[in-house]
């Protein structure tokens, strides 16, 4: 296991202070033997100068020869004797009554009298003069000590305050925030390197992720669209089956309702009946006319018709799909109003017509049963233009948000809850005034609600005969 860093600095200082005080140490050392040595060569010289002094002065006496060993400057514990050839003491001198365990000795003859002088100095003599070597020393290797713990301190404050971020840094990263990591300045090139490199990852995973969470995004986009597309493919179709039954109830209600009402046009021509029943007949046929109708405009459009256009007057298209929604109406308590100043024809196919006039009818009421308004109102319109006929929806709802109105007639947007709207109502619509070079759009009532309009060219004959 590693250790950490402020341990393996101490362990690296102590392995360079130690050969540091021994080198140190060793040469103290060397310099206290040479002082030794030294001592040596002193006391043969001072022995030597001793007996060159007896050989000339000619003393033969202990006395005169201590008293010129007193006038010399010994170092303390030092010792001088004189001895003849038989080793008996001629003359002798102590600068101290204790003994010195260790001395270094010179020795020189006094040829004329057969004397040896010999001198003994203390080895502390040379202590002395190395002691100080070794309080320098002692005091280089603390300074040393001192200066390398002070160097080891501050970059470790510097360096481990920076590894420190880098590892805070990495942990964040691995809890999975990649938020923009905190400038630290770095104490060298390599760390710089490395904190700006860690960042430009962060930087790249976070692209990453946000990527990957666009994708994600995406898919689900694309899978509801899909789903939302077979939904439509399978409301179509049953859209399609219930056009096919509504065809087929149309023509078998048809014939009884003809029979109700040519019945009643009979009995009407009978002469003896009074005018209440005339009057209960005339309502009969007016109501079986009116169911006629009615069924007669469902039968139109829920038949998909390949015919070819052909002239159709905007009052007609009015009329069938007013018929078809009048009782709903009534039912959720909703006035209509009809404006037709339209009296020009436009060449298309009626149930197509039809299907882009009911959905902007169906769009009102919805907009207008999920609103708060108390006006419950929708008003129909038609006029001519200068080379077109116009035909709006105008309902007292409250009208499309601005961020919606861009994306109203896109396949597949709605703003009404699930299950209620397919988002291709408009789309659809949209796609057949187009077809017959027409232009379609929204624009905000005066008063807050929804005004959807469209505008189809004259047709052609008519527009030339005019």
């Amino acid at each position: 296991m590693a250790r950490p860093l402020r341990e393996q600095l101490a362990v690296a200082t102590l392995l360079l202070l130690v050969p540091l005080s021994g080198v140190m140490t060793w040469a103290a050392g060397g310099t206290y033997s040479d002082q030794v040595a030294q001592l040596d060569q002193e006391a043969h010289r001072l022995a030597s100068a001793i007996a060159a002094h007896v050989e000339q002065s000619g003393a033969e006496d202990s006395a005169s020869i201590t008293e010129y060993l007193q006038r010399l400057l010994f170092a303390e514990g030092a010792e001088v004797t004189v001895t003849d050839d038989r080793d008996r003491v001629v003359a002798r001198y102590a600068t101290s009554s204790r003994e010195v365990e260790e001395k270094a000795r010179g020795s020189a003859p006094v040829p004329r009298l057969k004397w040896t002088v010999n001198v003994w100095i203390p080895t502390s003599v040379a202590w002395g003069r190395t002691e100080p070597i070794y309080r320098r020393t002692i005091a280089i290797t603390a300074g040393a000590t001192l200066v390398m713990l002070a160097l080891e301190a501050f970059f470790l404050r510097r360096y481990l305050g920076a590894l420190i971020h880098l590892e805070r840094s990495a942990d964040r990263v691995g809890a999975g925030d990649l938020s923009t990591l905190p400038y630290e300045p770095m104490p060298s090139r390599e760390l710089e390197h490395l904190r700006d490199a860690f960042a430009g990852m962060v930087e790249n995973l976070r692209e990453a992720r946000e990527s990957i969470a666009r994708q994600v995004e995406e898919e689900r986009r694309i899978r509801r669209e899909l789903e939302s597309l077979q939904q439509q493919l399978i409301r179509q179709e049953r859209l399609a089956a219930i056009g096919v039954l509504l065809s087929g109830i149309a023509h078998e209600l048809n014939n009884p309702l003809q029979a109700i009402s040519g019945f009643a046009e009979l009995l009407q021509r009978q002469p003896e009946l009074g005018p209440d029943v005339r009057a209960d007949l005339a309502l009969i046929k007016k109501e079986s006319g009116r169911a006629s109708a009615i069924i007669r405009n469902l039968s139109r459009f829920s038949r998909q018709q390949g015919s070819q256009p052909s002239a159709i007057y905007l009052r007609d298209v009015v009329a069938s799909v007013v018929e078809l929604r009048q009782r709903r109406f009534q039912e959720q308590g909703i006035v209509l109003d009809v404006d037709e100043q339209s009296s020009q024809p436009t060449l298309a196919v009626m149930n197509e017509l039809q299907q882009v006039l009911l959905n902007f009818v169906i769009n009102a009421e919805q907009a207008i049963a999920s609103g708060t308004s108390a006006t419950r109102r929708i008003a129909i319109r038609t006029h001519d233009t200068n080379t077109g006929v116009a035909l709006e929806v105008e309902d007292s709802g409250p009208g499309v948000r601005g961020e919606d109105e861009s994306k109203l007639f896109q396949p597949f947007f709605t703003t009404k809850p699930v299950g209620e709207g397919t988002g291709l109502g408009l789309s659809v619509s949209y796609g057949i005034v187009r077809s017959y070079g027409g232009t379609i759009g929204y624009r905000r009532a005066d008063r807050g609600g929804a005004i959807f309009y469209f505008e189809l060219p004259i047709a052609a004959e008519t527009h030339k005969t005019a």
